[in-house]
């Protein structure tokens, strides 16, 4: 298989998401939570056809409810100052993640660029929570998830095929708000 006939996935802010999408991850909640039994009674919850809903089901699903189990990578932009790398990994613990790699670069201009692989464990916090308590750390410039995979993949190969494929986007940019 190559990487054409694979599937291309994207990390987009909520509100770049159409109406019709996030209904669908509504349904999925109130169909797996037993708040409603049947299909028929989810859409009309959530305000969506049935037919929007089965076109997209497997299409969309919420970033933080997949990730227990997952391996993610984290690139960075961060100051040139004393305790910045060190409050960021901090944060990180602090959430209860591993760390598997990380790799900074030399800064330049006073600005080094970061590259953290994290494995997301059951007792591991919401990755939204973790990428926005990174961007509020003081010296860091930019948080962006630059790609996650199950855990036990090589996130070398995987991290290259994303940045190969322009699978980057930004979830926690400051000055972005």
């Amino acid at each position: 298989m190559t990487l054409s006939d694979k599937a291309e996935y994207y990390i987009v802010r909520k509100r770049a998401v159409p109406e019709v999408l996030r209904g669908v991850v509504k349904v999925n909640q109130l169909l797996a939570s037993g708040k409603c039994r049947t299909v028929n009674e989810a859409v009309v919850l959530a305000g969506i056809s049935r037919s929007s809903y089965y076109k997209f089901k497997d299409d969309i699903e919420e970033f933080h409810d997949s990730t227990a189990g997952m391996n993610v990578t984290l690139s960075c932009e961060i100051s040139d100052e004393p305790g910045v790398l060190a409050g960021l990994l901090g944060v990180i613990s602090g959430c209860g993640a591993n760390i598997l790699t990380i790799h900074q670069s030399i800064p330049i201009s006073g600005v080094a660029d970061l590259s953290i692989s994290l494995q997301i464990r059951d007792n591991t916090g919401d990755i939204s929570t973790i990428v926005k308590e990174i961007g509020d750390s003081g010296g860091v410039r930019k948080v962006r998830i630059m790609g996650r995979d199950k855990a036990g993949t090589d996130l070398q190969d995987s991290h290259t095929q994303r940045i190969g494929s322009h699978r980057e986007s930004s979830i926690k940019d400051k000055g972005d708000e």
